[in-house]
């Protein structure tokens, strides 16, 4: 999933922030780290020098704004040591309330700034470290007053750090107007910006993004992350163009014949399947055949489910006649249960990744069922960009050789009432459609496969039955006309009607 990391780049501590950083950071560089309070800057500097502090380096922690306890506490709550990291507080002391130590006649920036910022020289003058951290920015802003001041000290600091050979990271609260923010973002070497966001439902989202790295490519754009027990875990976006497109010859069967038929002897590797249809037509239990036909020619699957629990999963697929359980205690097919509320759309698709690649202690699946797009979408409706990153993710699928299976249930469940929630089907390579009709005073279902880039397919419509003994398509359903609508009329009935929709 990295590219690794070039002797001549500094590491971060985070792997996945590495490989969007290109391979890490240019030493003996200042690199501005910045986002609101809460956004984890404080968790990732720590994990920065603790790498350091592995590598048997010197390093340096500078904080002007939280205690020692404070940090000994962010480092419990993730089950880390800080020994070997030197730590330098400058907070204000309680002596400072005293109206005796209150400034009157100079102001605090002609003061206190040159003591602060002596201190810090000398502090680095002693440790002499390889990597250092200055935690915050903030704290010089409102001691220098005045932004020319504060630029002036800044540059300052950053000539004295780049002379002795140590790699630095500037943390700041983004507390200060726009425009002062980009002051200091001109001088960095590098910017790393960190965001919370707060959705009207679920928990908050963070979300990374570099906005400045000279001299060096990186990934572009907005990468989710989580702060877990143990640090930063990053998603990095998933750039499908990275990834070579290679011929991947084969089809996946689903173990019926008459569904096989339809497609013109299968499902080619590489492409993605898009089940569409009302809720309960069977939509979902087509994924399953497939997955469980894959399993047991002894390929690996992973099933996405957002609406359905798995208890309730098994209990439907055995009914069918699938041995769904089994294969999952055989490890060959994967089920995970997604709550979109908790879980990003950077994260989601960091696992579908993972499952692809056989990374992260999962095993490189063959077949992908992501089941349901609505629920998906539906719980996200203030991510405006899930089409595309899906689009970008089915594409990363193809290159590696995954079918990919997408159930979208429309709203309705006869004839003109169908509507489809949001339009996917530009997305799939492979349109199979569902539909209920009504005749006799029954209601049955029907199977047709509308689209099939790259292969050919039938064009017939088919009676589609579940029952006990398992999914079973008949024949094409010749002898009617208008199925689709959801009630058909016998063909020589028909027959025998004008065709008013070619009347002059």
């Amino acid at each position: 999933m990295t590219r690794g990391i070039h002797e001549s780049l500094v590491s971060t501590g985070n792997t996945e922030l590495d490989d969007v950083l290109g391979g890490g950071l240019t030493p003996h560089r200042v690199y501005l780290l910045h986002g609101t309070p809460g956004s984890g800057k404080t968790t990732l500097a720590l994990r920065y020098l603790m790498d350091g502090v592995k590598r048997g380096e010197k390093v340096l922690y500078v904080t002007l704004s939280e205690t020692k306890a404070e940090l000994l506490a962010v480092a419990k709550s993730h089950d880390w040591s800080l020994e070997g990291i030197e730590i330098f507080e400058l907070v204000a002391h309680e002596n400072d309330l005293l109206s005796e130590n209150q400034y009157t006649v100079y102001q605090p920036s002609e003061i206190e700034l040159s003591v602060t910022t002596k201190a810090i020289l000398e502090e680095v003058e002693r440790v002499k470290p390889a990597r250092v951290i200055i935690d915050s920015l903030s704290e010089v802003k409102l001691l220098a007053q005045s932004p020319l001041r504060f630029r002036r000290q800044v540059l300052a600091l950053k000539q004295f750090f780049t002379g002795r050979k140590c790699t630095v990271f500037f943390l700041d609260d983004k507390t200060s107007p726009a425009g002062e923010d980009l002051q200091l973002e001109s001088i960095a070497h590098g910017v790393l910006s960190l965001e919370q966001l707060s959705p009207e439902y679920g928990a908050e989202r963070r979300r990374l993004r570099i906005t400045k790295l000279r001299g060096q490519k990186y990934r572009g754009g907005y990468h989710d992350f989580s702060i877990v027990r143990g640090g930063l875990s990053v998603f990095p976006r998933i750039v499908a163009s990275e990834h070579s497109r290679k011929d991947h010859p084969g089809q996946l069967k689903s173990g019926i014949s008459t569904i096989d038929a339809l497609l013109g002897g299968g499902i080619e590797f590489g492409t993605s399947v898009l089940l569409l249809g009302p809720a309960g037509a069977g939509k979902s239990s087509l994924a399953i055949q497939y997955a469980v036909s894959a399993a047991a020619r002894g390929e690996h699957s992973v099933i996405f489910t957002f609406d359905e629990r798995l208890q309730t999963l098994f209990e439907r697929s055995k009914a069918l006649g699938m041995n769904l359980a089994e294969y999952v205690d055989k490890r060959l097919i994967h089920i995970q249960s997604v709550d979109p509320t908790e879980m990003s759309p950077g994260e989601f698709a960091h696992c579908v990744r993972q499952n692809i690649e056989g990374s992260g202690g999962k095993k490189r699946a063959k077949v992908v069922v992501i089941d349901s797009l609505n629920g998906y979408l539906n719980a996200m409706p203030e991510e405006r960009f899930l089409i595309s990153q899906l689009h970008e993710l089915l594409t990363y699928a193809g290159h590696c050789g995954v079918v990919t299976f997408l159930v979208v249930a429309q709203h309705g469940l006869l004839g003109h009432a169908m509507q489809t929630p949001i339009d996917t089907s530009y997305l799939a390579d492979c349109v199979m459609l569902f539909r209920y009709y009504e005749i006799a005073g029954e209601v049955r279902q029907t199977l047709s496969v509308v689209k099939k880039r790259g292969g050919r397919h039938e064009r017939t419509i088919r009676d589609f039955k579940m029952d006990s003994t398992g999914i079973k398509v008949g024949e094409a359903l010749r002898e009617f006309h208008g199925i689709l609508t959801g009630t058909p009329v016998l063909k020589e009935t028909a027959e025998k009607q004008p065709l008013k929709a070619y009347a002059t």
